[in-house]
């Protein structure tokens, strides 16, 4: 009795698979990629299949000496078997530790040494990749995960171990730990509970309720990201077969939906914009999305018009969702076919029913609007724990208990949130880079990408990047930003160079450094 009230007031990654199973046990997952651990399943799944994969695996993670308590740093190629391992590791009692596959090696050393010994789940191509890095120094025991490794235990000589039965933390303890985009240096380690995780549950499953009917949801998110955690933990609740995608290359994503036909898709705001090209695209790969959906940054207007205008249902909308990892979703709203062609990129939404709280505080004693943008801050039960190992850094953030994310802007009469900028990014005598980027976007289809970043003497100077690399028309840019005589002249880049985050946000400040060290 006191096992069940504790698990509604938490979610535990563990019997996430498990509790599905015992709803419905036929619901489908399928992929676009093969997975690592488990070879020889194809790429069709259902949700019992998944829960006996999860349940065997983590009595082979407890065989390899991973026990109730101990952190497991898992870093390997991208593959949802990243989500399956650390929800086996979660199963077992362990503390899951998400490092992305595109971290390098020096910020993979940094992050092994704060976490004081883990266990380190790996695979050959990553380990190659930590060749100068101590890690059996670092780490309690480093498992492979396919393979044997010299020094290293194997999960495939573990098959058939003998099965553990789930371990449930307090609500309140260690449950996930996941890190920081890292856009401003070094990444921090955001500790997830139970309470918090499933906190963060009640916004999306009030937008899950307003659906009229099943969907087949896609999900392209990073399988590192707290977000993935939480989007599977939906659709598994609430018995929604699922895409789980891997690729992000344009023509294989058309083919993939063509294919399987999503009723709903969640995704990077990035990867959004990357699959514009699509909505051009004679196969009509967004005609059966009736949502789109992302829980990330806010996203340009012109990304959500065309994705909109895309789809062939009655009435889609894109349901925009602003939060951070160490909040989750703090506010959203909708947009409809309508209400693209007149909207506020800035604009990022309002509180959700069962989400934060969010204010917005001065920075100089008056008050906040969009000429003096204040601190953006929220305050609810979803935000993360701590920052492991970085206690005080954490609590700096924490001001009467409400946390500051570290973005400035503003609230309208109506309590909409408007996002200006990141406060590190701010660069004198610009407004708004964000609001700069919204519009020479909406007006230049040919640009890919578009950012302003501070230059060597603090000048706005804009980085572009076209499609397929084609060199940028500079009348028409001319044109266009003739409204903003404080930018310089554009710098083009190929897409490729620029320097981007695991879940594809550019790196504003290494940016930055990268041209100062070309001036």
């Amino acid at each position: 009795m006191i096992q069940n009230s504790i698990q509604k007031r938490g979610l535990y990654l563990g019997i996430v698979p498990e509790a599905a199973a015992a709803r419905n046990s036929s619901t489908l997952l399928t992929l676009d990629h093969d997975l690592d651990i488990l070879p020889g399943e194809g790429r069709r799944l259902t949700v019992a299949e998944l829960a006996c994969h999860v349940d065997d695996l983590a009595g082979r993670l407890s065989a390899a000496g991973v026990r109730t308590g101990e952190r497991i740093a898992i870093h390997k190629a991208a593959n949802f078997d990243v989500w399956v391992l650390a929800t086996a590791a979660a199963r077992c009692g362990a503390i899951p530790v998400m490092l992305s596959p595109a971290l390098d090696s020096a910020t993979v050393d940094a992050l092994l040494r704060r976490l004081d010994q883990p266990h380190l789940l790996s695979d050959g191509y990553k380990l190659d990749a930590l060749a100068d890095v101590p890690v059996m120094d670092l780490t309690k025991r480093v498992i492979s995960v396919t393979g044997s490794r010299p020094g290293a235990a194997s999960l495939t000589e573990l098959a058939g171990s003998p099965r553990v039965q789930p371990v449930f933390q307090g609500l309140d303890e260690p449950a996930m730990i996941t890190h920081t985009s890292g856009t401003t240096g070094l990444p921090k380690l955001v500790v997830h509970t139970p309470r918090t995780m499933r906190a963060r549950l009640r916004p999306q499953l009030f937008l899950l309720s307003l659906m009229r009917k099943r969907e087949t949801v896609a999900i392209h998110v990073s399988f590192v990201h707290s977000r993935m955690f939480a989007a599977m933990a939906l659709c598994l609740s609430k018995e929604l077969p699922v895409l789980l995608m891997n690729e992000s290359d344009s023509d294989e994503v058309a083919k993939f939906f063509v294919k399987n036909r999503p009723g709903l898709i969640e995704a990077l705001p990035n990867s959004f914009m990357a699959w514009e090209e699509l909505t051009d695209d004679p196969r009509k790969p967004f005609a059966s999305v009736k949502y789109f959906s992302s829980t990330f940054d806010a996203i340009h207007p012109r990304t959500i018009r065309r994705l909109v205008e895309s789809s062939e249902r009655r009435a889609p909308l894109f349901f925009q969702i602003y939060g951070q990892s160490e909040v989750g979703p703090a506010v959203g709203r909708p947009y409809f076919r309508r209400s693209t062609r007149r909207m506020d990129g800035r604009c990022v939404g309002y509180p959700l029913p069962g989400s934060a709280r969010v204010r917005v505080v001065s920075q100089n004693g008056k008050r906040p609007s969009e000429k003096n943008p204040g601190f953006i801050e929220a305050r609810w039960d979803g935000i993360a724990k701590t920052y492991f190992g970085e206690q005080e850094r954490f609590d700096a953030n924490l001001h009467a208990n409400w946390w500051r994310t570290g973005d400035l802007g503003y609230r309208t009469r109506l309590g909409c949130v408007h996002m200006l900028d990141r406060e590190a990014d701010k660069i004198p005598g610009v407004r708004s880079n964000l609001g700069i980027e919204d519009l020479v976007l909406s007006r230049l289809g040919e640009l890919s990408e578009f950012v302003v970043v501070q230059g060597p003497k603090s000048e706005p100077i804009p980085v572009i990047c076209t499609s397929k690399d084609q060199p940028l028309d500079l009348n028409r840019w001319r044109a266009v930003v003739a409204e903003f005589p404080q930018l310089a002249d554009p710098i083009q880049i190929p897409l490729a160079d620029l320097p981007r985050t695991a879940t594809l946000k550019t790196r504003r400040i290494e940016l930055s450094r990268l041209l100062q060290e070309r001036a």
